[in-house]
């Protein structure tokens, strides 16, 4: 039997103190403690063995905490399609966007069947007035396919300093050769809320995406509605809103 080099050891570590610590700990006496209340261990265990598996035997060495990471996302990915693992970096650009500033072409991005996927161009933006659409695919960012790519790495892409050229190759249904867009990055700070008069007595009211003050901006634009006349009717438009 081979030994294993002891820095590859700690995880296994970890978790057989886990189990000692709780098969040491339970009294004589002890009834099975409900499905809630208990830990896999049996899981726990194996998660482990492929842990170190991975580091022993993978073609290629593999980061520790990457592969911690990446189980993390496996973990919540699995919930539904709202619950995801978010480092540092990834939350940071998740508050860019609910707070409606940041450097770049304007657009909400998602995966969808493991494809970027545009979920709205935000109003004014150089992705709207470019023209791309909701459940565009974006092939392709400044040459680089992004298949090869995370969700966040996209998104750094296509961010970065006002008033440098970004190129993509799109692949919109019903189209039969992707189309190629060429936009200049702008300081986007969006307003999630815009509204008007359609006629006396009615207003409309469009919410792009949910940010941080958007429902102080639903408030103030109903109220100055609401100077020019009394509202009989208000047009709610959520048109490609990702949600919040």
């Amino acid at each position: 039997m081979s030994s294993r080099p002891a820095a590859r050891r700690p995880l296994i570590a970890l978790f057989t103190g886990l189990l000692i610590f709780t098969l040491g700990t339970l009294p004589a006496t002890a009834q099975p403690a409900p499905d809630s209340d208990t830990l896999p261990l049996e899981d726990i265990q194996t998660f482990a063995e492929i842990f170190e598996r991975i580091k022993r035997a993978y073609v290629e060495e593999v980061d520790d905490s990457t592969l911690i990471r990446n189980a993390m996302r496996g973990m919540l990915s699995e919930l539904d399609p709202h619950s995801a693992y978010l480092d540092r970096d990834e939350f940071q650009s998740l508050r860019e966007s609910t707070e409606g500033a940041f450097g770049g072409i304007g657009i909400e991005v998602g995966l969808e069947d493991g494809r970027l996927t545009v979920i709205t161009p935000i109003d004014e933006t150089p992705a709207s007035r470019a023209g791309l659409q909701a459940r565009d695919v974006i092939l392709e960012i400044d040459d680089e396919p992004t298949d090869r790519l995370s969700l966040q790495e996209s998104v750094t892409l296509m961010r970065g300093e006002p008033g440098i050229e970004i190129h993509l190759l799109i692949l919109r249904s019903g189209e039969d050769e992707p189309l190629e867009f060429t936009l200049v990055r702008e300081s986007i700070r969006t307003e999630s809320v815009r509204s008007e008069m359609l006629e006396s007595g009615y207003g409309y009211l469009r919410v792009s995406q949910f940010q941080s003050r958007t429902g102080e901006q639903v408030n103030n634009a109903i109220q100055r509605m609401q100077r020019d006349g009394a509202l009989q009717g208000l047009v709610l438009d959520l048109r490609n809103n990702p949600g919040g």
